[in-house]
């Protein structure tokens, strides 16, 4: 069974987030923002949290305010992506939950009821004040029990097995991998793992298969280093399911 993620054969993948730096930075900045809901007594699983994050990603990509020419944000979006490829997940719970939920955008809810809304690109100094002041810290998320092998066919969102990054900046690079993921698709293949609600998995690689899995035939996420860990760290893999 093919896989949205399966590439034509001998196709490179696209350029790692952040490529093109001498281009990109000259170039207006935006950040896609994303807002994971935290509540003190029910926080969501990390494996439901950071993969919910990549499909929210995902969503805003297929949304037809993105895609028709005329709609209400794909300018804001070609801008975003002509520069860096900026993500940033801050945490709500409450009232901010709410408050955040009455601006533009769309909110993804996981197989275990994680969470997470994304809203349009920003100006990288431009947020709302909803949101900018909504915390960056404080997402460290755990699984209750280990998720266990990803499910037969569905694409897989591969994390490094030697960085350690909090649930939040995890969540960021997650989003960037099923982005380039879906930058290699054709409009059909894009349909159609749309039509189906834009199922994947995420599991950290195996230590063995790490270099191999980075050896150029696949998406794979190179950080720009703004945060927590060194600037090229290889961070995530998307590898369609049916190559595992």
């Amino acid at each position: 069974m093919s896989s949205p993620f399966d590439l034509p054969p001998q196709q490179p993948a696209a350029p790692a987030v952040g490529g093109h730096a001498e281009d990109r930075d000259t170039r207006p900045q935006y950040v896609l923002p994303l807002v994971v809901r935290l509540e003190r007594t029910d926080p969501p699983a990390r494996t439901d949290a950071l993969e919910t994050s990549a499909r929210a990603v995902l969503t805003l990509l297929a949304d037809p305010r993105v895609t028709e020419p005329d709609g209400e944000w794909a300018e804001r979006v070609a801008a975003w992506e002509d520069a860096r490829i900026r993500k940033v997940v801050r945490r709500a719970r409450g009232g901010e939950w709410r408050r955040a939920g009455e601006l533009p955008g769309i909110t993804v809810t996981g197989e275990h009821g994680a969470e997470v809304r994304v809203f349009p690109p920003i100006p990288l100094d431009g947020w709302p004040k909803e949101l900018a002041k909504l915390q960056v810290s404080g997402t460290d998320l755990d699984d209750p029990e280990p998720p266990g092998p990803a499910p037969e066919g569905r694409p897989v969102l591969w994390l490094n097995p030697d960085l350690e990054m909090s649930a939040g900046k995890t969540m960021a690079q997650t989003g960037h991998a099923a982005q380039l993921a879906w930058w290699e698709l054709d409009d059909d293949r894009r349909a159609e793992w749309a039509a189906d609600g834009f199922p994947l998995a995420v599991r950290t690689a195996p230590a063995a298969a790490w270099p191999a899995l980075t050896d150029g035939h696949l998406p794979v996420v190179r950080d720009a280093g703004f945060t927590e860990i060194a600037p090229g760290s290889c961070t995530v893999v998307a590898e369609a399911g049916t190559r595992r």
